[in-house]
């Protein structure tokens, strides 16, 4: 059995879950999701309490509860507190801001400033410059209920000017990210 598709997940009374066979919504105070879950995985909504059941030991089943549970619990979660990652803008004369459409304007060093446009749920925020050792870093800061859609979005963020390995105080980075340094060629 799975061990963590066998752990019940805990409905809070602020939370209303609705299943109907296949589909689980999830609906609380930062907003609602659902979800198709499944062949061969079987939810079960019982005095505040989610359990997860599997119809068979094959494998696409056994990889699947874990997996199941896993994706409801961080509904649950979403619904009631969210989720947010946190990058990082480091880099002397990078910029970031947040226009009047809400769009993140970056300007990151190319000929032109980046504008990145945030799918529906997604909130972007850019928190005041701070310093460390000696470099700017601006704190920019992504939001929302569903967890796979906000790391999605962090990754697109990141990637529009990854840390460079050469002269790694530049890029956009997750906070908290050590960023390895590679050597540079030699000319002997």
């Amino acid at each position: 059995m799975s061990r963590i598709g066998q752990m019940p997940i805990q409905v809070p009374p602020s939370v209303k879950v609705g299943l109907d066979r296949r589909h689980i919504a999830v609906e609380g105070p930062k907003g609602s999701l659902d979800w198709i879950i499944p062949d061969g995985i079987k939810a079960n909504l019982t005095d505040g309490l989610i359990t997860i059941e599997r119809s068979s030991n094959q494998k696409l089943h056994r990889s699947l509860h874990g997996l199941t549970r896993s994706l409801i619990a961080n509904m649950v979660t979403g619904v009631t507190e969210g989720f947010e990652k946190r990058l990082r803008l480091v880099g002397t004369g990078y910029r970031a801001e947040i226009d009047r459409q809400n769009r993140l304007v970056l300007n990151v060093g190319y000929s032109h400033p980046v504008t990145y446009s945030p799918p529906d749920g997604i909130t972007l925020r850019v928190e005041p410059v701070e310093s460390v050792d000696g470099q700017s870093h601006i704190p920019m800061v992504v939001s929302g209920i569903d967890k796979e859609l906000v790391g999605q979005v962090a990754a697109s963020i990141r990637r529009i000017k990854k840390p460079e390995v050469y002269e790694p105080s530049k890029g956009i980075r997750y906070e908290g990210e050590r960023v390895r340094m590679k050597e540079g060629k030699t000319g002997a």
